[in-house]
């Protein structure tokens, strides 16, 4: 089954320690590209986060934002700077003697000043928070990976569709081949016996003329190898793992085909059947670009 790459999820995983929040997208891209929105006391546990997505991923650009509710009690603590208090003290003592200023420094007034009183979060060990992080981010993961799941068996459904559609026009188109010879061998002898009147027309000259054609605008090759890139695309299909590139790889390979089939094509059904293909395969690059 395909997988897409666009997804979402979010989870929340609550312990002792607070809860932690994990929000993820991913959209399409050319490789897996994942980056993190998260407190800064996470960047020691990022590797390992990074690690798990990429097991489960292999492309998209995936972002994945971490918020964090900690306990009060267990993140922040208020720290008294008593040497830079007696410091600022003792100075106004001095600044108040040197200008004969009268009234004492109070401790309310010190606590003004900075970094007398500072509020301090205290950390926690990568241990801690890999626990309270790793259980969201996993049922994230779980959720993130079921839609681009999902999304991808809806892509797979229409791509199938449109392949069958391209593989039976061309059906059409190469049961057409042999029209384009007889309509221009058609066209060339009404042409010669308009020009020559009553007088005899050369049948091995206008044999080799029509062969002639005939080599010109012979696409066999390219419809055979374009029935073979629509047996390996729908091979590649029932593979697993990452397929969306070899399966762009292979609609540009078909696309080139259509292209010189186009440009051979004498006959004006076969033109319609090509332009009728080229838009099928636009509408299968656009799905195939969004698979993993």
């Amino acid at each position: 089954m395909l997988e897409s790459m666009t997804g979402y999820g979010r989870a929340v995983h609550v312990c002792d320690d607070g809860a932690a929040t994990v929000e993820m997208k991913s959209v399409n891209h050319r490789y897996l590209d994942v980056s993190f929105r998260m407190p800064r006391e996470f960047a020691q546990v990022e590797e390992a986060a990074r690690a798990l997505v990429s097991e489960r991923l292999s492309r998209g650009r995936v972002d994945v934002s971490v918020s964090v509710e900690w306990r009060s009690s267990l993140r922040r603590t208020v720290v008294f700077d008593t040497h830079l208090a007696r410091v600022y003290a003792e100075g106004l003592a001095s600044l108040a003697a040197d200008l004969s200023l009268s009234g004492a420094v109070t401790a309310e007034a010190l606590a003004r000043y900075p970094d007398v009183i500072t509020v301090q979060e205290s950390g926690a060990d990568p241990e801690t928070l890999w626990a309270m992080f790793r259980p969201a981010l996993e049922e994230a993961l779980n959720q993130l990976v079921a839609m681009r799941r999902a999304e991808g068996q809806r892509l797979e459904s229409d791509i199938v569709h449109r392949v069958r559609k391209i593989e039976q026009t061309l059906v059409e188109i190469v049961k057409h081949a042999p029209d384009s010879v007889e309509a221009y061998r058609t066209r060339l002898a009404r042409r010669v016996a308009e020009m020559l009147g009553d007088a005899r027309v050369d049948e091995a000259r206008l044999a080799t003329e029509v062969a002639l054609f005939a080599d010109r605008c012979d696409y066999t090759e390219e419809a055979v190898r374009f029935r073979s890139h629509i047996e390996q695309f729908c091979r590649t299909l029932s593979e697993g793992g990452a397929r969306g590139k070899k399966l762009d790889f292979i609609t540009q390979e078909m696309n080139r085909e259509s292209n010189t089939i186009a440009s051979k094509a004498q006959h004006s059904l076969v033109s319609a059947h090509v332009v009728e293909i080229k838009s099928e395969l636009e509408k299968v690059r656009e799905q195939v670009q969004n698979v993993e």
